[in-house]
């Protein structure tokens, strides 16, 4: 990204979720989850993705152990300046961010005097080193060494002079970018415009990035006032996760630049109708319902509901709408009308390679009702894109009956052993129609969910071997109906993977958590088998 002429106009976009944004009090992100968020993040066209701190715990570790197969983005490691009294190669913290996977390093440091006075209690000109010192020690073995100066606009406020040395050290020893914090997110949009615009300077736009975060609800606007002052990288997360109020929200920033100004944020246009997909992807991941009226993707972010504001958006959307929702991958509702989401499932389609005859009409009324019905029910195939593939699909009579289920019994036992020690043992039996044969298995488990897979598994396989190398990923549960108690229904999401690299995610829905579970398990296994183009029944017995 380096290379070459730079030019002025390019905004750089740099995400933080799967670090700043795992700061957010209830979130904890497993190897999975980084890997599906990176994963979603590349496809829509972010430059840099920042995985974690490489030996900051065992999570990160691994992940970048597991690197993701990024197709464009940069992977970034973060870490710190070598501490004081240390060398830069002797530094325990620098260390793990040479030996990374990363192709980028970022590392943060002061450059508030109160923070070196009272947190480091080393001379000002010791910091100024020890900035300096390693993005020039980091540049030399990663394609680009970033310096994130921590709490800049505090420190520029109180000290402006011993603030610019900080970050101009960085600058001088070959940082690609210098980043402006607002790390405890007080700055208001005036004076970041101001304070920016005075470090460009000194200091290239075209090396300066934006960190904000949203303690007075401005991370957006101040990040939009950075680049009007001259920045030229953008650092947020997804759906502004972050510590405390959150960081900046890449999912409003994105489409912001890109469809209401003339900068160039290096998003294609098939890349920004992915963002919708992707913001909702990334709360399915924390088990949290998504914003309804967030910004642009937000499902009431087009939504009209009647009276005057209907019938004008029935003849111009425009009427009403500051953008077309299609182009960042959500849609209208008009609760009145039954064409509403009728063009997004369209789209889908294309993704996935159906087509769609001109005389098939009839049977598209049928599938956007029956998606109706099942989301009023409370599916979601937001994040569980598998699911709705097969529902489309079988509309239009494409996927081929592999088995059915006649009827399946989970027990668990919880009992002393022998040694008097307290286990609780799970068993499944299913029984399955598969062609003209009916095969029963019983299988044990790691919990009831296990041991259904594991008997389905046992069934399936002697007729099906495609499925010897499929794996459950991650599991998870969210409850729709809380003030039923125990007797919510839940939705399961689970995501699968097999020996080649691929991942699709599943939902079922049921009062019954094992049901919801077996619906999720069933489409798991019917996608497989489709897309390993299994042999038919017929055939296979």
């Amino acid at each position: 990204m380096s290379s070459g002429p730079i030019n002025e106009n390019r905004v750089y976009l740099f995400d933080s979720t799967l670090r700043d944004g795992q700061q957010t009090q209830g979130v904890d992100f497993s190897v999975a989850d980084k890997t599906a968020i990176a994963l979603g993040l590349d496809t829509i066209g972010v430059d840099y993705i920042e995985g974690g701190w490489p030996g900051a715990n065992p999570t990160d570790n691994a992940f970048f152990n597991e690197r993701p197969n990024l197709k464009s983005a940069s992977f970034v490691a973060f870490g710190m300046t070598r501490r004081p009294g240390r060398s830069v190669e002797n530094d325990p913290g620098l260390a793990p961010l040479v030996s990374s996977a990363a192709d980028a390093v970022c590392i943060v440091g002061k450059t508030w005097d109160f923070h070196v006075d009272v947190a480091l209690d080393i001379p000002h000109s010791e910091n100024i080193d020890m900035i300096g010192q390693s993005i020039a020690f980091l540049k030399t073995r990663k394609s680009e060494a970033m310096f994130d100066a921590e709490h800049f606009f505090d420190g520029y406020k109180a000290n402006p002079k011993f603030a610019m040395e900080c970050v101009i050290s960085a600058y001088q020893a070959g940082a690609r970018w210098i980043v402006l914090c607002d790390t405890n997110g007080g700055t208001l949009p005036h004076e970041i415009r101001r304070i920016v615009g005075e470090v460009t300077e000194k200091i290239p736009g075209t090396h300066i990035g934006i960190h904000c975060h949203n303690d007075t609800e401005n991370a957006v606007a101040n990040s939009l006032a950075a680049v009007e002052a001259g920045a030229r990288q953008i650092q947020g997360t997804l759906n502004g996760l972050g510590e405390r109020c959150g960081n900046a929200n890449l999912v409003s920033l994105i489409p912001s630049l890109k469809l209401k100004t003339s900068y160039d944020i290096g998003v294609s246009d098939e890349q920004l109708k992915r963002l919708t997909s992707v913001s909702h992807m990334l709360d399915e991941r924390i088990n949290r319902a998504s914003v309804s009226n967030a910004a642009y993707v937000g499902q009431s972010a087009f939504t009209h509901k009647g009276g005057l504001h209907v019938s004008a958006v029935e003849k111009d959307p425009k009427t009403y709408e500051h953008i077309d929702p299609e182009l960042i991958g959500n849609r209208r509702h008009i609760v009145v009308s039954d064409q509403a989401g009728r063009s997004n499932v369209v789209a889908m389609f294309r993704e996935m390679d159906i087509n769609v005859e001109d005389g098939d009409g009839s049977k598209m009324n049928t599938l956007l009702q029956r998606v109706k019905d099942r989301e009023f029910e409370g599916y979601s195939y937001d994040g569980a894109e598998a699911s709705f593939e097969l529902l489309a699909r079988r509309a239009f009579g494409e996927i081929p009956k592999y088995f059915s289920l006649s009827r399946f019994r989970v027990m668990d036992d919880r009992r002393l052993d022998a040694r008097q020690q307290l286990v609780t043992e799970s068993e499944a039996t299913v029984t399955l129609e598969i062609g003209a044969k009916t095969i029963m298995e019983v299988s044990t488990g790691n919990g009831p969910v296990n041991a259904l897979d594991c008997a389905l598994r046992k069934a399936l396989l002697p007729f099906y071997p495609e499925l010897e190398d499929m794996v459950l990923l991650d599991y998870k549960v969210r409850i729709l109906t809380p003030q039923e108690g125990t007797r919510a229904v839940t939705r399961v999401m689970i995501e699968s993977g097999d020996s080649s690299g691929r991942r699709w995610t599943t939902v079922g829905v049921s009062p019954n958590i094992i049901d919801a579970s077996y619906n999720a398990i069933n489409d798991g296994i019917t996608w497989k088998l489709f897309h390993e183009k299994a042999k038919s029944i017929s055939k296979t017995i």
